[in-house]
Parts: C-alpha cells; sequence; structure tokens
C-alpha cells in the first residue's frame, strides 16, 4: 500500500497556481461583489486551497464606479475613521466617499472580508480596481468571471 496517498498535501509558496481574473462589477450589489472578489483573492475556489498561504488568484476589478448600493445605503452608510487626535472621529457616507473616489467603495467592501493579519494585507495587493472598464493588465490575458453566474 502506498502510504503517500493518505498524506494531505498543502500548498506553499512555490506550488501555488496564481492566475489573473477580471471581474465586472457594474450593476452588481456591493456586498455580493465583494464577497466572491474576497473568495477569488484568497483561493477558496481552488482544490488546492490552504488557509496560511496566499493561494489566491489576481483579481481585476473594472466598472467599480458603477457598483450598486440598494436601500438607502448611498445616504445611512457610514464609513467612520479617526484622525487619533482627541474628538478626531470623522464620519462620511457612501456617498461621500463614491464622490471623493469611485473605487474606494470597492476596495473597502472587500478588505473588510480579508484576514486582519499579514496574510490579509498580502492579499489584498493582488486586488486592483478601476473605476471604468480600462485597465491595463491585457498583457496578462486576465480570464473574465461572471459575478452574476457564480453568485
Amino acid at each position: 500500500m502506498d502510504t503517500l496517498s493518505y498524506k494531505t498535501i498543502s500548498a506553499n509558496a512555490n506550488t501555488v497556481d496564481k492566475q489573473w481574473v477580471l471581474v465586472d462589477v457594474a450593476d452588481v450589489p456591493l456586498g455580493r461583489a465583494a464577497a466572491a472578489i474576497a473568495s477569488l483573492l484568497r483561493g477558496k475556489h481552488k482544490t488546492s486551497y490552504t488557509p496560511h498561504v496566499d493561494c489566491g488568484d489576481n483579481v481585476v476589478v473594472v466598472n467599480a464606479e458603477k457598483v450598486k448600493l440598494t436601500g438607502n445605503k448611498w445616504s445611512q452608510k457610514q464609513y467612520i475613521r479617526h484622525t487619533g487626535y482627541p474628538g478626531g472621529q470623522r464620519v462620511l457616507t457612501a456617498e461621500q466617499v463614491h464622490f471623493k473616489d469611485t473605487t474606494r467603495l470597492v476596495e473597502k467592501a472587500v478588505k473588510g472580508m480579508l484576514p486582519k493579519n499579514k496574510l490579509g494585507a498580502d492579499l489584498f495587493r493582488n486586488l486592483r480596481v478601476y473605476a471604468g472598464t480600462d485597465h491595463q493588465h491585457d498583457a496578462q490575458q486576465p480570464q473574465a468571471i461572471n459575478l452574476n453566474e457564480r453568485i
């Protein structure tokens, strides 16, 4: 009997197969899009998924300016930060964040769904978000994924 057939294979940085993926988030709810993107970044869709290794794909997100928020979230959803000084709490609505930078909503939503450690920071570096349809990653030949079929 071959004892190697019973061993669990754990991926590492040398054995990971990273791909490039193109995701269009136009008219897709923000939370659903962010959950799917976080799963792609983490690598949970692969059979070689290993929780402590960056085995996810490089994700290019286009049309971030056309992402959809349901209900009254444009005016009621709040993004809170603190300057570090007493009384330095600052609050922006989703509409204000979107007006400042159209890609920031998608980035914040995805980052909130990644691990809060060094691995999460490394995974977040594999995300590229663009407001329109133009991106500079054509040379990597990203594979387009339809979120409406995936969700």
